[in-house]
């Protein structure tokens, strides 16, 4: 015997019949005709009397009735425990770096005071959002997993940049990335391209731009960083192959908790209002020397 057979014995019971249970359990009279006769089949017992004028409790039945009302109060105080830990947990949100960083910086769009916490979970690596390691993700395709939603919001550009008081030039010396970051696909391509004039390497993507900064070198960044800081400028036009489609992701069975659906709609607003930033559309000054430095 499940929850679901005692909900409808429940409704039959107090409403008096199947007629006036229909619209309290969605089911339709011919069906919850069945349901209770397979019910009493189950037990070995008749619960109803069936009359012209509707379903009455049996001895049975009015026992069980009154058992299946402590089921009903138990099963009220787990809902309302389930509804407050999914009112009371954070929520995990995993993208990259650089994104991960745009996000925070934006944090009063995505979250408000009373509200779930949001954690950040930055990586290279990609999460598994179907293994719940995290409750939404920002990825750069589309995902494979029939487990997870996913939802496009927009496109991401990157270009080379350098200091925004030099000139940079054939000659200019390159900034590459080391460790864990080598594996992005910008610092393939960096390396692949440029590798012979990489002087300089960090394995932080934030102290390759601080690098970058200072005047020492040119590396690649997305256009949503480097159009951002005013201490760089653009060294070469738009990197076509490094173009990337970015998408919200998150389980299907999760999407719809309403502190992860809230936070889904939010960061999907902040993502469509800063669509010409993330898609290059808005560059500090660019270099003058070329399409690429």
């Amino acid at each position: 015997m499940d929850w679901d057979d005692l909900r409808l014995f429940l409704a039959v019971s107090r409403l008096g019949g199947l007629s006036a249970a229909r619209t309290a359990t969605g089911l339709s009279a011919a069906t919850l005709g069945r349901r209770i006769t397979a019910l009493e089949r189950r037990v070995g017992v008749p619960l109803f009397t069936r009359l012209q004028t509707g379903y009455r409790m049996t001895a049975a039945g009015e026992e069980l009735f009154g058992v299946a009302e402590e089921v009903e109060r138990a099963m009220v105080a787990v809902e309302r425990w389930k509804e407050g830990t999914q009112s009371q947990r954070s929520v995990r949100l995993s993208a990259g770096n650089w994104t991960t960083d745009f996000l925070a910086r934006h944090i009063r769009a995505l979250w408000h005071e009373g509200e779930p916490a949001i954690e950040f979970v930055a990586a290279n690596a990609r999460i598994d959002i179907g293994h719940r390691a995290a409750d939404i993700g920002i990825r750069n395709t589309r995902p494979e997993d029939t487990a997870l939603a996913g939802r496009r919001i927009g496109t991401v550009a990157y270009a080379l940049y350098c200091a925004a008081d030099i000139d940079a030039g054939e000659e200019t010396p390159v900034v590459g990335l080391s460790g864990d970051t080598s594996t992005t696909p910008s610092a393939r391509w960096l390396s692949a391209t440029h590798g012979h004039r990489i002087i300089l390497k960090g394995n932080s993507v934030y102290a390759v731009r601080e690098i970058v900064a200072q005047g020492e070198g040119i590396s690649v960044l997305p256009c949503f960083v480097g159009d951002s800081d005013a201490r760089l400028k653009r060294a070469s036009g738009l990197i076509e192959a490094l173009t990337t489609e970015q998408w919200l992701v998150a389980h299907h069975d999760e999407r719809h908790t309403p502190a992860i659906r809230r936070t889904l709609e939010r960061i999907a607003t902040l993502m469509a209002e800063q669509t010409p930033l993330f898609a290059g559309e808005r560059p500090n000054q660019v270099s003058q020397s070329g399409d690429e430095a």
